[in-house]
């Protein structure tokens, strides 16, 4: 029970302090808002579906670790972050409720371009129950991603930007506008060793029937890479600030 209580504090106190931060709102928020609008308004009807398995991952991911690199950071210069870790809580809970507001967070990035793909496109084939569990698995990595990008830095511009040297190349190397199979042969076997490669692909396989991979395959290797990074996740913040 106490767990329980610590995990919804630092969840709600997350939620209150950061969600409205100006970094978080221009790379969180505006960045993939202007893409999506930029996108469906530049495309035929015809084309909606096809970008919106994009759009969808690039909201949850900017989203995401926007989120952590500004949590994570703002809280390590005012040192609550080390007061949480002097907490008698189990830092798998302290994680696991650091990154709860984050996919929060990327599951409400990831409906926005839904919502403006519903006026131009008909969307009532979709299976929306799957549809949500590869949004949260998608958001669940990407969020994993940001918090071991953010305890590797010690401020919010450098968060950012270090989070822009992964989030950048990810939008040509994962499939999300550019189809893997059309990437020359060097980069792809990098490809398939990013979690995102796998969400997107299952976007695609649920939105337009268009996917490479089995959806047994991607919900697998999301599942691994989510398990794999919160290790390593909780190695990194064990080895650097409690040992």
């Amino acid at each position: 029970m106490k767990s329980w209580i610590a995990f919804w504090n630092i969840l709600k106190k997350d939620v209150r302090n950061y969600y409205l931060k100006p970094p978080n709102i221009s790379w969180g928020i505006i960045f993939p808002l202007s893409w999506t609008l930029m996108q469906l308004i530049r495309s035929p009807d015809g084309n909606i579906l096809e970008l919106l398995p994009g759009l969808i991952a690039m909201s949850i991911l900017f989203g995401t670790t926007s989120m952590l690199a500004v949590t994570i950071t703002f809280e390590r210069s005012g040192r609550s972050f080390e007061r949480l870790l002097l907490a008698p809580i189990h830092l798998s809970t302290m994680v696991l409720a650091k990154i709860a507001g984050t996919i929060l967070f990327g599951t409400f990035n990831a409906f926005v371009p839904v919502i403006f793909a519903a006026l131009f496109a008909d969307l009532r084939a979709v299976n929306w129950g799957a549809l949500l569990l590869t949004i949260l698995l998608i958001a669940l990595t990407s969020a994993l991603t940001g918090l071991l990008i953010a305890v590797s830095a010690e401020q919010v511009f450098e968060a950012q930007t270090l989070a822009n040297f992964f989030r950048f190349p990810m939008l040509f190397l994962c499939g999300l506008f550019v189809p893997i199979a059309r990437l020359p042969l060097l980069l792809r076997p990098l490809s398939y060793c990013l979690p995102l490669s796998y969400g997107t692909d299952l976007l695609k396989g649920l939105l337009t029937r268009q996917n490479s991979l089995s959806p047994a395959l991607c919900f697998g290797m999301l599942l691994f890479f989510a398990a794999t990074l919160f290790l390593i996740c909780r190695h990194r913040i064990q080895q650097k600030w409690i040992l």
